[in-house]
């Protein structure tokens, strides 16, 4: 567990995902579900629909939670990429953070305590698939040394609006 010091003279904590952190987790999930195009699922999930998905992720790659003042702010994990074996070195990034702590240093540290994280249990290259006019999701991967890989035209419908993804690769060394 990393603790950092804090914005607002408060504490943030990168943890390990925890049972209890589901309702917080599900509430800024859905905030993205409903208000924006980085997720491409159309419909709110349920809490227990997140607690399925979060236990089934993190029962072989890492979930982590940031925390600050003991209240959840932001999540990340990396799941399989691809089914195929031969791609099992290989991760797909997931992040999301309260609208409210956005551009604040929360989601770098995340994000940085997650590639640590998989380069720890032996992962050679993360993905980060991105909705191409997030640029700020865009810019925030590239910081982090990810690179873009792929352009896809119009591969999303939602909103009534045909969208772009864009991969993003980091080779961890």
């Amino acid at each position: 567990m990393a603790e950092l010091s804090g914005i607002n003279d408060g504490k943030i904590v990168i943890r390990e995902v925890m049972d209890s952190d589901i309702t917080s987790i599900t509430d800024i999930y859905n905030h993205y579900i409903t208000e924006t195009t980085a997720t491409f699922e159309e419909t709110p999930v349920s809490e227990n629909e997140m607690d399925i998905r979060i236990k089934s992720i993190s029962a072989k790659y890492p979930v982590l939670v940031a925390t600050l003042n003991n209240s959840v702010v932001g999540y990340a994990y990396a799941h399989q990429w691809k089914e195929k074996s031969a791609y099992s070195s290989t991760l797909e990034t997931t992040i999301y953070l309260s609208p409210h702590i956005q551009a604040q240093g929360i989601g770098t540290r995340l994000m940085n305590e997650l590639i640590s994280h998989c380069k720890k249990i032996g992962i050679h290259t993360l993905i980060a698939c991105i909705t191409a006019e997030n640029a700020d999701s865009c810019a925030f991967h590239h910081k982090l040394g990810f690179k873009p890989v792929s352009h896809f035209k119009e591969v999303g419908l939602k909103f009534n609006r045909h969208l772009d993804i864009i991969d993003y690769q980091l080779i961890i060394k």
